[in-house]
């Protein structure tokens, strides 16, 4: 199994004159554990489940090229990318730019996002869920098309690309794996199917709704005439290493019970990653542990 870190929060003691260097802190700790990846929101206001709107929240992409300068081995993403926050042609170059320029170790998170707040805050328009979900097809169209070799023009109901040219093109090969996030059956994990490397799951509701989800998503891959195997399945959850939370030992039988369910990518997010020891013991303890998984 290979271990995920995502940093959903930049509240730190230091406050914001201490938000890079220990944002660099925390993603040189995880590149040298061991993490398999390394995952920033992709929201302009924090949310609600993690802490106030006002909260200190950074653009994903920017926050994502500035850890590309810091690591070297560790694959980045934003879980997930809110798909009308960028028009697609700018969005598959943004994401393109990260590749390149971290040595092809992007990937492309998204999906049809929800945070209403931040979008009608900043002007961004934020249509019905129906047609963001349109909109979300298109794009995974476009992405297929752009990293490609093809130059052409792309014509949706919603978007209009007159030539999709892509230079430099992505050093990932075949492409930088999409993911795509998100729990629903009908129409999110039929996109998956259809068009993307990787799903992302919510570790929260367990292992039996994580089964649930990955024998949806099968029936899926078997009507577009997919093999479910090419799909990487991970999930989120979240822990809070520390003495008096949870052990090493709990976050390894966690890890045991997601990959019984079909999970091959474990993510986590750490109210206290801040304090660098919980990244350093995944290294020393966990991430070892589960690798043979």
């Amino acid at each position: 199994m290979r271990i995920g870190l995502q940093v959903p929060s930049f509240t730190w003691p230091d406050g914001s004159d201490g938000i890079g260097p220990k944002l660099a802190e925390i993603g040189r700790t995880a590149d040298e554990a061991g993490f398999a990846s390394l995952w920033v929101m992709d929201h302009f206001f924090q949310i609600e489940y993690v802490g106030p709107a006002e909260d200190p929240m950074l653009e994903g992409y920017s926050a994502l090229s500035y850890l590309a300068g810091v690591t070297e081995r560790v694959k980045l993403g934003t879980l997930v990318t809110g798909v009308v926050y960028r028009y697609p042609g700018i969005l598959l170059k943004t994401a393109t730019t990260l590749d390149v320029l971290s040595g092809g170790r992007a990937y492309l998170g998204i999906g049809a996002g929800w945070f209403e707040r931040e979008a009608r805050g900043l002007g961004v328009p934020f249509p019905p869920v129906k047609e963001r979900f349109e909109r979300l097809e298109e794009t995974l169209q476009i992405a297929h098309q752009m990293w490609s070799d093809e130059v052409a023009s792309y014509h949706g109901a919603h978007y209009r690309l007159e030539e999709t040219l892509n230079s430099p093109q992505a050093l990932a090969r075949p492409r930088p794996p999409i993911m795509v996030g998100g729990m629903g059956e009908k129409k999110t994990l039929r996109l998956v199917a259809r068009y993307a490397d990787a799903c992302n799951l919510f570790a929260y509701g367990g292992a039996e709704t994580i089964r649930h989800k990955l024998d949806i998503l099968r029936g899926h891959c078997e009507d577009v005439g997919r093999d479910y195997a090419e799909i990487e399945r991970t999930a989120l959850g979240t822990v809070n290493l520390a003495p008096d939370g949870m052990m090493a030992e709990g976050v390894i039988e966690q890890c045991r019970e997601m990959n019984d369910a079909g999970v091959q990518h474990l993510i986590f997010n750490m109210p206290n990653v801040h304090e660098i020891k919980p990244l350093e013991t995944f290294g020393e303890e966990i991430i070892p542990a589960v690798a043979d998984l």
